[in-house]
């Protein structure tokens, strides 16, 4: 894996034309896959194409063509991203101005942490709009790698697909992308990168929060906060529109569609009230409640006033209606328990103020529950009536129909106004939890410094060109197995393995960039796909969209109609799909070979420890859920556990320089219907060397590649390849260029 000298790249021998022939090449800006070219062509541009004739050990021709393109997502998912940021950046501050009066050291604190969220908006606003002004190719190259307005868009972002034509198998495809390593050029590497900067930071976060008279809330319940939030911010919308559509279906007589809907309801609303069943909830709105102006902690004596009784029925008219349906399905059963809303809570008079305070949200809490009970009771008590109704005499007389009592319509209107009490419920809870949960993350963004700030914009991008890479990986994987009813099923049933292979050293900055290249990666456990049915099969409608907010992120991926009826119910139903992320990095370069004798390789092997364990985890699921004819057939028949032990074996050996471990790692994957990335700093000349030495192995151990012709073809690939022009295009490229293109092929 050597360096390309630049002044060799423009001569091919005549004898390396006699040993291994270049056929043809084109460039061209769609794609030549015949089954799904249009859906391709949407997300692929400025496809380049080669094809080369390699002699096979049976002294015969196989045909290789080799293709390498650009993706639109390159900056259209970190546009979308970019914009999501703003949006949850602006209802942050919406979240700290909603929490109310505050004493003045608390409202001075939240003035503060509104400050530095208006910044940041700003900066990430004039980064979007320089964005929508560039025209030109779909990638960013090396020489613009420090650009600040372009930090969160991936360095050379291009898919590699090698295909095989020979006599002796059927037409193979190897895909990889290829990407430059995810890290903050723009903002440097001399104090490290993000595994070194956030290890730091919360290091230091509880000496901040004293010096910053905060509440310090170790990282684990920051993320907790985050996670309710994200919990509760999804399942609201979606009870209230559950508990609509409840009404509507009682009124339809329909049983079956009564009861699915119920079903619904009630699995959204148990978790909506499990999420919030959590200590962090509680001691933050008393934290809260002793911030508010002129609090006074008051003190009880049991004898002279008992303490309220969370289990009291309190609610007055009209909601003793559901005293008759009481359920035990979410709480003990209690005859008496009903609905609790926030107005028949009875008055404070001298009790203490935080047993005041927890006494509150335990009843409203506890109050959807019990709301929910009474829906269920309510609606089996439709049900039973409507049975008894269909079992009524048909010829019963039409005097006896009219002047008789209806009693499912009194039923209806008193489950209309359980529905609507749990609704409020369910709101009443939402913004209490809301609340306490932004004043927890008050907390966090009280005591963070200047540097904290430029942490999290360096988190921010980072995780943008990470995901922007993983998104081109997908969509390129998904396209390849449409037909591939294994892959399918694999996909929905445990999802796919995304495989990163880092040739970076872990020396000078580059130690920095794999910092942040780690923490990247890993940020993408918080993302999930979907697969949708497109408007239209016009390159827009085709394009995949990101939603959600930092903790959590969902990527759509829209299909033609014709492609999305295809596939199992279970990804026509949206149902999310989990990618899992490995990263495996080995340094191949002289700067590698100075960390390996003067420097630190720490850094590389727990990153490769921890990753393989990860994978390892990811094959003990999938032999456990998915059967092996799901996995596609290789001609090297060496069974997938033996690889892994084969792996494990050299991630804890001492050995300079041990590429094994990228190459098991990578024959897993492939293995493992996974997705392959391949990084280094730009995704250049480590890269292609990388790229090209993969594909000539998988041609001689797959395709019986003729062993005195190895070199030569490496050679050859290595003098020709599509990845040589990708350096070509970093040496003359320039983003502003509408027609660089065509320039760079005549270069």
């Amino acid at each position: 894996m050597g360096e390309i000298e630049d002044g060799e790249v423009d001569h091919i021998t005549t004898d390396m034309h006699q040993k291994c022939t270049l056929v043809y090449e084109t460039s061209h800006g769609t794609s030549n896959d015949k089954d799904n070219g249009p859906i391709m062509n949407a997300v692929f541009k400025n496809a380049v194409c080669k094809v080369y004739r390699f002699q096979t050990v049976d002294s015969k021709w196989m045909l290789v063509r080799e293709q390498m393109a650009e993706c639109t997502l390159s900056f259209s998912i970190p546009k979308q991203l970019i914009s999501l940021y703003i949006e949850e950046d602006t209802y942050r501050i919406q979240e700290l101005n909603d929490l109310g009066a505050l004493s003045p050291h608390w409202d001075n604190m939240r003035k503060e942490v509104i400050s530095r969220y208006d910044h940041i908006i700003r900066e990430y606003q004039h980064t979007l709009a320089e964005l929508e002004k560039l025209t030109g190719p779909s990638f960013k190259p090396s020489c613009s790698k420090g650009q600040k307005y372009l930090e969160f868009i991936p360095i050379n972002l291009h898919t590699q697909r090698m295909l095989v034509t020979c006599p002796r198998k059927t037409d193979s495809v190897y895909d990889v992308v290829t990407v430059g390593a995810p890290a903050a050029h723009s903002q440097g590497f001399k104090n490290g990168g993000l595994q070194r900067l956030v290890s730091k930071y919360e290091s230091e976060k509880k000496s901040y929060s004293t010096a910053y008279q905060s509440i310090y809330y170790p990282p684990e319940q920051t993320a907790r906060a985050r996670e309710i939030l994200g919990t509760v911010f999804q399942l609201q919308p979606l009870i209230s529109e559950l508990a609509d559509q409840l009404l509507q279906v009682a009124h339809q007589c329909s049983s079956q569609a009564l009861k699915d809907t119920l079903k619904n309801l009630e699995e959204k609303t148990e978790q909506f009230v499990h999420a919030l069943k959590d200590e962090l909830v509680k001691s933050a709105l008393l934290a809260l409640h002793a911030a508010r102006p002129g609090y006074v902690s008051k003190t009880c004596s049991p004898s002279s006033q008992p303490k309220p009784d969370a289990n009291a029925n309190v609610t007055a008219e009209p909601h003793t209606v559901c005293n008759n349906f009481a359920s035990s399905r979410m709480a003990p059963k209690d005859n008496k328990a009903s609905p609790i809303r926030s107005d028949s809570i009875p008055h404070q008079t001298e009790y203490d103020e935080e047993e005041w305070a927890s006494f509150v949200w335990d009843r409203v809490w506890a109050g959807v529950a019990k709301s929910l009970n009474c829906v269920i009771a309510s609606v089996e008590k439709i049900q039973e009536v409507e049975n008894n109704n269909q079992e009524t005499a048909p010829g019963q007389a039409l005097a006896d129909v009219i002047t008789s009592h209806n009693p499912a319509a009194d039923l209806h209107d008193q489950l209309a106004v359980l529905v609507h009490t749990l609704k409020e419920c369910v709101m009443d809870v939402t913004e209490r939890a809301r609340h306490s949960m932004s004043f927890v993350l008050l907390q966090e963004a009280a005591c963070s410094t200047v540097q904290r700030l430029q942490l999290q914009q360096r988190r921010d991008a980072v995780f943008s060109q990470a995901l922007a890479a993983l998104a081109c990986g997908f969509v390129m994987r998904l396209y390849a197995g449409l037909e591939d009813k294994g892959f399918l099923r694999q996909l929905h049933t445990v999802g796919l393995v995304a495989q990163f292979e880092s040739l970076l050293s872990t020396y000078s900055e580059e130690i920095g960039m794999l910092e942040d290249m780690e923490v990247g990666i890993s940020d993408l456990h918080r993302v999930t796909f979907k697969i949708t049915e497109a408007t239209s099969e016009e390159a827009d409608s085709l394009q995949p969209t990101v939603s959600g907010r930092r903790d959590r992120y969902t990527l759509e991926v829209p299909l033609p109609h014709h492609a999305f009826q295809t596939l199992p119910e279970e990804l026509r139903e949206g149902k999310p799909l989990r990618v899992l992320p490995v990263l495996f990095n080995v340094g191949i370069n002289e700067q590698q070979t100075f960390a390996e004798r003067f420097g630190d390789i720490s850094l590389q092997e727990r990153i490769n420890q921890k990753n393989f364990e990860t994978l390892e985890g990811y094959y003990k699921s999938l032999t456990n859920t998915v059967p092996s004819e799901c996995l596609p057939c290789f001609q090297t028949q060496t069974d997938i556990k033996e690889l892994l032990d084969t792996l494990g074996q050299n991630v804890v050996t001492k050995k300079r320089k041990n590429v094994e471990i990228l190459w098991l790692a990578g024959m897993i994957c492939r293995r493992l219907n996974g997705i392959r990335f391949t990084s280094c700093k730009s995704a250049k000349d480590r890269t292609s060397m990388s790229v090209t030495l993969e594909q000539c192995s998988t041609l001689r151990d797959e395709h019986q590649l003729n062993k005195d012709y190895f070199v030569r073809a490496l050679d050859c690939m290595r003098r020709s390849a599509t990845l040589l022009l990708l350096r070509r295009r970093n040496k003359y490229g320039n983003l502003l260029l509408p027609n660089i293109h065509n320039v760079l092929l005549c270069a």
